[in-house]
């Protein structure tokens, strides 16, 4: 099992990894299996069901128009807000979709796109059915495919253990550590660091082209952390969320150098930068999964203040922030979840900030069994947490969530640095247990919209 830097890391689009990334990306791959069929040409329309938590909270999310983004064959990555807009409002008016390799196809979004209330699918909490059909009403193609977190889609063939997508693809690696135990043997056998066998392993898929793509995955979350700061305003939704991290952002600098600042202003900090990328992501603008759009704020604003911050900060810390981050990010996605509609929010913000507190430890010089002590404290106080956006938007309380999840980072790092690594809890043990309590939480925690904050809301 090998999960890259940039499997974990990828660019796209908010407001949610699994529900509109993954939708986006199932849409485009099931118009590229369509394309392959002898008898294509004889589809004439296609439809598509959203089942489980892509039903319940899909409108909120923005699932639909990723849907539609899909087939009109975008991918989040190299999406054009500007140019998708207009594609979007001609199919809502055509109704007709043009697909390379099988010409035009009828698609009516109001009618052949339907939210199912009913049951989940048996496979995942986030799935979808996507169906092509003939003159006469026959079935071409159908496929079912699951959005399982992060941005990562499995087809109904694959989930059951059918070869895998590139995604999930087993390359040969010098450092094939797919637990804690096994990486912290690893570097001590090797007498390497962390970030030093990611950068190994990394290098089969990648070669010389690691250092490059890393610069652009920091490029594109400071772009969406500044877009952030500068930004002001209501978050789309309906639910008249006031963008905050601009004017906090204004009071924190003004307060600088003078004897206003309390001490615990660093805090702060880290709120401000984590809510600009959170609120960006609220908007539907571009975002790095950190491992999920849910959880993009705690990584990129743990990595600024890291940089920013921190005493020593430099370009080198920061490669290695990402690279310790991503494994850890690795370890908890292999062996239990990174999904909201899996396990709750403790698989997308308490994964994030583990990630961010070992990417943190080692950026400042941490050994790595001080690294792993740093992931599993952040982890372990997250446990048992609930994924219940109100409304089923990315916003309350997910925004703040992420301020939380980076504080919450620091202190992990902070408290494992001072110590010498050896600890009661293993961090594979935390995350088997982050893993055991997604499965026995209700699933009106687990981003369904219908427990918690969301339907405990204000009155007035």
């Amino acid at each position: 099992m090998f999960l890259s830097v940039f499997d974990i890391f990828k660019i796209g689009v908010g407001p949610s990894s699994s529900h509109t990334m993954g939708p986006m990306v199932a849409a485009a791959r099931f118009l590229g299996a369509l394309s392959t069929l002898p008898d294509r040409a004889a589809c004439v329309r296609l439809t598509v069901s959203l089942h489980g938590s892509l039903a319940f909270t899909g409108k909120g999310h923005a699932t639909d128009r990723a849907v539609f983004l899909g087939l009109l064959g975008f991918l989040p990555e190299t999406l054009d807000p500007d140019q998708a807009e207009a594609l979007v409002a001609q199919l809502q008016d055509t109704r007709r979709l043009a697909v390379p390799g099988v010409g035009p196809i009828g698609f009516d979004p109001g009618a052949d796109l339907v939210f199912d209330y009913g049951p989940p699918l048996p496979g995942h909490a986030n799935g979808m059915v996507f169906t092509a059909l003939g003159p006469a009403g026959d079935i071409l193609l159908r496929q079912v495919w699951y959005s399982i977190g992060g941005g990562f889609v499995v087809n109904e063939d694959e989930l059951s253990g059918a070869p895998a997508s590139r995604d999930t693809a087993t390359d040969a690696v010098p450092y094939p550590f797919t637990s804690a135990v096994e990486m912290l043997q690893m570097g001590r056998s090797a007498g390497r660091t962390i970030a030093a066998m990611k950068t190994a392993n990394e290098r089969v898929r990648h070669g010389a082209d690691l250092e490059p793509r890393l610069e652009q995955l920091q490029a594109a979350m400071d772009d969406c952390l500044d877009r952030g700061l500068r930004q002001d305003g209501i978050l789309p939704g309906g639910l008249s969320v006031r963008r905050r991290a601009r004017g906090l952002y204004q009071q924190l600098l003004s307060e600088r150098g003078s004897n206003q600042a309390q001490p615990h202003a660093a805090t702060d900090w880290l709120l401000v930068y984590a809510m600009a990328v959170n609120e960006e992501n609220a908007a539907g603008g571009r975002v790095v999964t950190a491992p999920t759009n849910g959880a993009a704020g705690v990584v990129p604003a743990v990595l600024r203040y890291y940089r920013d911050h921190c005493i020593g900060a430099s370009a080198e810390g920061a490669r290695q922030f990402l690279l310790t981050a991503a494994a850890i990010g690795g370890l908890i996605k292999h062996r239990a979840s990174i999904s909201g509609a899996e396990c709750g929010c403790q698989a997308e913000v308490g994964s994030a900030a583990a990630m961010a507190a070992a990417g943190l430890c080692a950026a400042l010089g941490g050994s790595n069994e001080q690294i792993e002590n740093a992931a599993e404290i952040a982890l372990e106080h997250h446990l048992g947490m609930t994924c219940d956006p109100v409304a089923g938007l990315v916003q309350v309380p997910c925004i703040e969530r992420n301020g939380l999840g980076a504080i919450k980072a620091v202190s992990a790092a902070s408290l494992a640095l001072r110590g010498d690594g050896q600890h009661f809890m293993p961090l594979d043990n935390c995350i088997e247990t982050m893993r055991q309590t997604g499965q026995d939480m209700a699933e009106k925690y687990k981003e369904t919209s219908i427990g918690g904050l969301a339907v405990n809301l204000p009155e007035c």
